[in-house]
């Protein structure tokens, strides 16, 4: 399985000290638990930051896009896009803005 793309927005890159795409092989089912599971292993100042420490539900600020679609409400079990497993396509991780 070719590795699957990820990019992270710049505030995480940076706290992460590493590119903006990723390339995270996944052992098992490509979800989007998966993929945050290697993010966390590859980038433990991460941890948290995407999603909560103790729910490991997304964070309510932070979206995940792939092939123009919103995944931010998937299930985290639910399988990646085929396009996005196939390394075609990148998961985007969103930072959402808010304020007024």
């Amino acid at each position: 399985m070719p590795a699957i793309r990820v990019q992270l927005p710049h505030h995480l890159y940076s706290l992460a000290r590493c590119t903006r795409e990723l390339a995270l092989d996944i052992q098992g089912p490509a979800t989007l638990a998966a993929v945050l599971d290697a993010i966390d292993a590859a980038h433990p100042d991460l941890v948290g930051l995407i999603r909560d420490r103790a729910t490991r539900q997304r964070r309510p600020l932070i979206r995940f896009y792939a092939c123009q679609t919103d995944l931010s409400n998937t299930a985290l079990d639910a399988p990646l896009p085929d396009e996005v497993t196939r390394g075609r396509e990148p998961l985007l991780v969103v930072g959402a803005i808010a304020g007024g």
